[in-house]
């Protein structure tokens, strides 16, 4: 990994123009590869340029706090000194989760008023040489067109000046309290959890010494280098080490976070993974207990069962576009109590803030299964038994992946194909669908195919396999 230099206030003219690289300014965040696209001047001037934005938008103070990658402490130490030059009081709430920074956006008092959002320092589960910036600001993440201007505000030095401060407050006890206040039920278990030596690990382990019942810990040190297997738990390549732990010790189940506790994975006692939109399933059915007809939302590459599993606890299923923060957006506008994504975010507004906290989602299903007879592993056998792919990626340049969506949604038409182009193409045909969009995230188009059995699944990813052809691109291997 590159070194990345320390910022030098005396070296710098603190109020010149930056430009970023074209590629770190992304839909959800700000993120790059250290050393190269993401430097320490690089994170002083997102500094000037979001504190700018906030104090504009009736910002004073604001929270920052920083993962477990090697180079998280300097990049905020830079991106603080930005925040204070603009006027505004950080407060630095050091290492740990990216929910643990949104916890304090949400509910730190600073010098009698409530903190007006925060920067997280992360990298979530991309890999180690690489690290990023997420942004919240008055109890929403900051996205889409709003990362875009933070360049326009950089590249002309459109900056707000003042003399902040800067201090240390500490919320980690806070934190694990609040996460430990809403666990229920009598029920003891055994549970293997693997924090993947990412940012949830201190916190992950100080839970589960409050929780009943029997708690195996793996990987909790925070090591920024990852040196057990990558932390993401959407790959089942990564679940593995869980999984035989929790086959060799008996467990109830397995809990697995991403590289910044932000996204949740799960096992069941026979080390079965539950995708995403299983979990979904299972904390919806228990908020809808509480919440008759509500909204529950989930994103285009869910399967059919949980929108047919939704109505049928007698909620309003919603799909919605992909992207944690759209999910979020979309949440408040309708005052849903629960969302989440195939990508294992869970939002969670029924008792609890509305934002995605793995380590929170965990309490739940752990709350859920201590209250009931049912085992994850009963669940798990009562959904569908529908065949489906993973989602998978296919390169393309950025500068093409959107054209290609626009030309299968051109062929599409022409044969009078049901789609839904809410984001990218659902496509249904069948008795199943399938899905492509661009990623918002890479130089990618994402796939995901499901059906009623392994034959009709054949059929589909042949389907979308010739529509790639069709557009010059080489399908993945189904």
């Amino acid at each position: 990994m590159t070194r990345l230099v320390p910022f030098d206030p005396a070296a710098c003219d603190l109020a010149a123009a930056h430009r970023f690289d074209a590629t770190v300014l992304r839909e959800y965040d700000v993120r790059g590869v250290v050393g190269q696209t993401i430097t320490t001047a690089d994170a002083y001037a997102l500094g000037r340029a979001f504190g700018s934005l906030a104090k504009r938008r009736g910002a004073r103070a604001l929270a920052v706090g920083y993962d477990g990658r090697h180079s998280s402490p300097l990049l905020a130490e830079a991106l603080g000194a930005g925040l204070a030059a603009c006027g505004l009081k950080v407060r630095t709430i050091g290492r740990g989760p990216t929910p643990m920074l949104y916890f304090a956006a949400y509910t730190m008092d600073i010098d009698g008023r409530p903190a007006d959002g925060g920067v997280m320092i992360t990298g979530s589960h991309n890999p180690p040489d690489h690290n990023g910036f997420k942004l919240v600001l008055h109890k929403a993440s900051v996205y889409g067109p709003d990362i875009q201007e933070l360049g326009r505000l950089a590249a002309a030095a459109d900056y707000e000046t003042g003399r902040g401060s800067i201090a240390a407050v500490p919320v980690f006890e806070a934190y694990v309290a609040r996460i430990r206040a809403d666990i229920g039920g009598a029920r003891r278990l055994k549970v293997a959890w693997d924090a993947g030596n990412g940012a949830m690990g201190e916190a992950m382990a100080a839970l589960a010494r409050r929780l009943p019942g029997e708690h195996i810990l793996l990987n909790a040190e925070i090591d920024g280098s990852f040196p057990n297997h990558h932390p993401d738990p959407t790959v089942a390549e990564n679940l593995k080490q869980l999984q035989e732990t929790v086959l060799r010790e008996g467990c109830d189940l397995g809990i697995a976070f991403d590289g910044d506790g932000d996204r949740l994975g799960l096992v069941d006692s026979r080390a079965r993974i539950l995708w995403g939109d299983q979990i979904l399933l299972f904390l919806a059915r228990d908020v809808l207990k509480r919440h008759p007809g509500a909204t529950i939302i989930g994103d285009v590459k869910c399967s059919e069962a949980l929108f047919d599993g939704i109505a049928a606890a007698g909620g309003k299923p919603l799909m919605w576009k992909t992207g944690h923060s759209v999910i979020k957006a979309k949440m408040k506008e309708l005052g849903a109590p629960l969302a989440g994504e195939m990508a294992a975010h869970f939002v969670i507004g029924d008792g609890f803030y509305g934002y995605d906290d793995a380590l929170y989602a965990a309490v739940r299903v752990l709350t859920i299964l201590q209250s009931s007879d049912e085992t994850l592993a009963e669940f798990r056998d009562s959904l569908p038994q529908l065949a489906s792919t993973p989602e998978l990626r296919v390169h393309c340049p950025d500068a093409r992946k959107k054209a290609v969506v626009e030309e299968v949604r051109a062929r599409l038409a022409a044969e009078g194909a049901q789609v839904t182009a809410l984001d990218g193409l659902r496509v249904r045909e069948g008795g199943g669908w399938w899905l492509l969009r661009a990623s918002n995230t890479e130089d990618a188009l994402t796939l995901r195919c499901e059906a009623p059995d392994e034959k009709s699944l054949k059929v589909l990813t042949a389907r979308l396999a010739a529509q790639l052809e069709a557009s010059g691109l080489t399908p993945p291997r189904f």
